[in-house]
This record gives structure tokens, sequence and C-alpha cells, in this order.
């Protein structure tokens, strides 16, 4: 790269006005562009080349803070089990309180940066630069952060306010799937099967990527500035010289056209592409569809045993695993499909916004827009009904299409339950996964930043200390969201089993629950509340079933 100097307010290359470029003088401003985009790209592979370094010395301690998420997760599930109101509402007390100390500690940055010279200036005059931890010594980062923080505590208090008396309800829930996973164990460590078949997956797609992207050949063309039959042809530039095509044309020349080749299979790249990534997205919503149906085949034989644990079956996880692959493979495979279509009909989309960028037609963007959004409404509700119809594919072993219907009406003859019980329950395991984020990543903090006199010793020594708390942040909530995905599937599926059980028994001797005390008494305060919300608010059912349509995806 040239180096750029100057002499007064004239730009000079290697202490000249001009230079030849090979052609003609030039003025050496004519490199300014260029060097611009030359500096960024080299400061970008500085950075990166940083980044590697700082893996490279803190890849271990990165393992021993995933291990530490692990530990919690594994604690957080057992004490479920045991002591399940008191650590919902401590789980909600403690995301309260870490939200606060992040509140607190951006506040004191805030204040002490009043004085320091260069810390008023704005993001905006700062600009891109290459070291991140600039952006820590300005005190309008502190507060953005304190203003994010600020609105996630506001939202989450305000939730728990409204919300305060269905997770009394909620609480009971927990302690049943608790107990069945308690009783099923092995169910925690099921994600891993389904994150190996999903790796298996990618690597396959990947790898069929990169051959359709390098299967391309060069193109040569015959090139004459006079009349030659052979224009355009396709010629071999090895042996272009002893040709008839240049003895045809003597001032002919066989030059490069363009990459790809000119065969079907070839011009057909792209499709065979959009075809890799539909497979891909089929396979990969089959696996994690896999392991819905086996999980939730697990707990459902929990709930329907009459004496738990002794009418279940020796290995519960495993015994599901396999009637979902023996009985069940087509419902995976249909419903799988439904879902892989309705996802490459997005890809198309996206494809088609990237293509349309700089079209000046806004009803041709607001209609794609429009597409987009309604698409992406359709993928969420169609995950939605998937799931649940798994679910009674497992239990009653029906096909997909049954089973979705049984489970849709079964959910909207119960919407008020919906909303209540499972709604409120996947918020409280949204906390719990935010808690433990929170507490790994302010260790993290601490550790590799080094403002904690404890760990300054052991602490490496980095370039960006940001880099190793991300990846620790990221992985820990990939821990967490594993094993809490396991405990979402058992309230799903003990749910569906308990709306099920309500309309198929009668608590008679002869058609007795099997269901909790607790858990039946938990479902009469819901129909007492909805029978006060009907009231106050004159809703009737199908308004109510209307508006929840909208609320389960």
């Amino acid at each position: 790269f040239p180096s750029l100097g100057k002499k007064g307010d004239v730009i000079t290359v290697g202490d000249q006005e001009t230079f030849n470029d090979g052609d003609k003088m030039r003025d050496a401003k004519d490199l300014v562009a260029g060097m611009k985009n030359a500096t960024i790209v080299m400061e970008g592979r500085q950075v990166a080349m940083k980044i590697f370094e700082d893996y490279t010395k803190s890849w271990y301690w990165i393992l021993i803070c995933l291990l530490i998420a692990v530990v919690l997760s594994l604690i957080f599930i057992v004490l479920l089990r045991y002591l399940a109101g008191i650590m919902v509402w401590v789980m909600i007390f403690m995301v309260i309180a870490v939200v606060a100390y992040g509140i607190a500690h951006c506040s004191i940055k805030y204040v002490n940066l009043k004085d320091t010279p260069g810390s008023n200036i704005t993001l905006q005059q700062l600009g891109f630069q290459p070291d991140f931890s600039v952006y820590l010594h300005i005190r309008q980062s502190w507060l953005a952060f304190i203003i994010i923080l600020a609105i996630l505590e506001v939202i989450i208090i305000i939730l728990l306010i409204f919300l305060r008396k269905r997770i009394r309800i909620a609480v009971e829930l927990m302690k049943e799937a608790s107990r069945a996973v308690g009783y099923v164990m092995s169910s925690l460590f099921y994600p891993i099967f389904t994150f190996f078949l999903l790796t298996i997956v990618i690597a396959y797609w990947g790898v069929t990527a990169v051959f359709l992207s390098t299967s391309s050949e060069p193109v040569y063309k015959v090139f004459n500035e006079t009349d030659c039959p052979h224009a355009r042809q396709t010629c071999d530039p090895e042996n272009f010289t002893l040709s008839t095509m240049k003895r045809d044309c003597p001032r002919s020349e066989c030059l490069f056209a363009f990459y790809g080749g000119e065969t079907p299979y070839h011009k057909y790249l792209v499709v065979l592409q959009f075809y890799n990534v539909f497979l891909f997205f089929w396979c990969a919503n089959f696996v994690t569809a896999l392991g819905q149906m086996t999980l939730a085949g697990a707990f459902a034989s929990y709930y329907w045993a009459p004496k738990k644990p002794n009418d279940m079956p020796a290995y519960p996880l495993c015994a599901s695993l396999g009637r979902s692959l023996r009985y069940h493979t087509g419902s995976l495979a249909f419903g799988s499909l439904i879902l892989a279509i309705v996802q490459i009909i997005r890809v198309l989309l996206e494809y088609i916004d990237h293509k349309l960028k700089g079209a000046e037609n806004k009803f041709a963007k607001f209609l794609l827009c429009c597409l987009k959004c309604c698409f992406w409404c359709l993928e969420k509700f169609i995950k939605f009904m998937n799931r649940n119809a798994y679910i009674m594919v497992a239990i009653y072993g029906k096909n997909f299409c049954r089973s979705a219907r049984d489970a849709f009406f079964l959910l909207m003859r119960n919407v008020i339950r919906v909303v209540v019980l499972d709604k409120v329950t996947d918020f409280i395991l949204f906390l719990g996964k935010l808690l433990i984020v929170g507490l790994v990543g302010i260790f993290a903090f601490f550790f590799f930043s080094g403002h904690t006199d404890a760990f300054k010793g052991a602490a490496p020594s980095l370039h960006y200390y940001w880099v190793p708390i991300l990846t620790v942040l990221v992985g820990s909530y990939l821990i967490a969201h594993g094993f809490f995905s396991v405990y979402a599937m058992c309230v799903d599926t003990l749910f569906l089993c308990f709306l099920e059980d309500l309309e198929r028994n009668d608590g008679s001797p002869e058609r007795p629950y099997l269901m909790s005390d607790n858990l039946l008494n938990s479902s009469l305060m819901v129909g007492q509340s909805y029978i006060c919300a009907s009231a106050v608010l004159e809703i009737e059912v199908p308004e109510v079933i209307f508006i929840a349509v909208f609320i389960m995806p």
C-alpha cells in the first residue's frame, strides 16, 4: 500500500504530488478514496486477529464459565422439583435484582465520567473504532445501557403486577412438571442427542452448498472486431491458435467471458441451492420434531400412569424414541414438510427483496413487506400447532392431521386456561434463563475485565475483554435454553394431558382424575377467574377464542 503524506494542503505519495500508474501521470489525491477502503480492511483484519488471540488465551476459562452455567441450570431444575413455589418467586426477585444492579453499575460509571476529558463526545462524533473499549469511556454509551436496562426492568415489573395471581396458579403446574422431570431425569440430556443430529444436518447442508458453489467452470468465447461466423461461440484457449475458428477469423481472440458453465446443470445452480436449503429446513425441522415427540411421549407416560412411578415404563425416554421412529415417522415428516415449505417461501421473499433493493416502486416494497410479515406470523402459528400436534400423536398415536385438529379444538375449548397457565409458565421459565445468564455474565465480567482484585492474577491479558464475556453470555443462554426447553416441553405435554383428563373424567370412582389434587384445585381457580372476567367485561366465548388465535403463537 502506498504511504500517503502531506505538504501543506497537498496530498503526496513518496514525497511527490503525482505518480505514474503505468498509463499516465495522476495526482496523489486520487489514491485517498482507495486508501480509506484499504484501511478499513486492514483494521478489520487486525481486529479479527486480536479476537482470535483472545480466544486462544481465554478458551479454557470460557469453558469453565459454561460449565458453571450447566451446574446452575441443573441446580435450578432440581430445586424446582422440591421448592417450586419458593424458587419461582426467588427467581423473579433475583432477575429484578440483577437488572437493578446493572442499572446502578451503569449509573455509577455515568457519574464518574462526568469530569473526565473527552467523555462528553457523542457516539456519532466518535464513529467506528476498532478498539471497542473506547466506547466504555464515553458517557453516552453508559446512558444507553441505563435506558435499555430501565425499560427492561419496568416491563418485567408491570407484567408481574398484572400476572401475580396467575403466577400462583402456574406454580402448581410447574410442581407437577418438576415431579415428571424428576422421574425422567435422562430427558435433561436429550438435547445433546438433538444437537448431535442437527450438527449432522448442518454439516451435510454446508458440504453440499460448497460443492454446488464451486462446481462452476470458466467459459471462454470468440471475440472479433470484424464479422466472424464463430463470434460468441465457446472456445478453448489452449488450442485456439490451431483451431478452424482461428483460421476462419485470423483477427479473433479466445477470451474469458464468464464463470459458471453452459450445461443445464450449471444453468440451474441457483435452483439446486434453493432445493438444498429446502432439504436443510425439512431435515432440521424433522430432527426438532423427533425431539419434541420423544419428550412428549415420555412425559405423557408419567401423567397417565395410575400409580406413579410404578406403572411407568422402565425406560420411558428410550421407549418413546422407539415408538416415534417406528410408528410416527410419517407424521413427523409431514409436519416438518409443511413448516419447511413456509420457511423456503420466506427465504424466496428475502431473496426477491434483496434483488429489488434498488427499485423505486413503493407499492412493490409495501406488498413485499406485507407478505414477509404474513408468512412470519404463519410460521410462528404452524410451529405452535405442530408442537401440540406432536404431543397428541405421542398420546393417542393418531395421524398428524387428526392430531393437529384435536389439539387445536382442545386448546380453543380451554383458551382461558391456555393464556393463564401455559403462557405464564413460559414467562417464568424465560425469567429463569435470564437469571442464569445474568449470574454467569456478572461473574465473567468481573473475572475477564480485571476490575476485581481477587481475579487480577488469574485473569488472562486480553486485547478485548468483552470477547469472552459475549461468548459466555451467548453460550450460557444456549445451555439454559437447552435445559429449560425440556422443562417447557414437559409443561406443555402435562398441560394437554391435564385438559384431556378434565374432559374424559369427572372425578367419580369410575372415572377418577389422574392429576394431583393441587393441580385440580388450581384448575377450579382458573375456571372461577374465567367466569368473573366474562361477567365483568361482558366477553362472549367466541370473542375470547378469536382473540386467543392471535395470542397463542
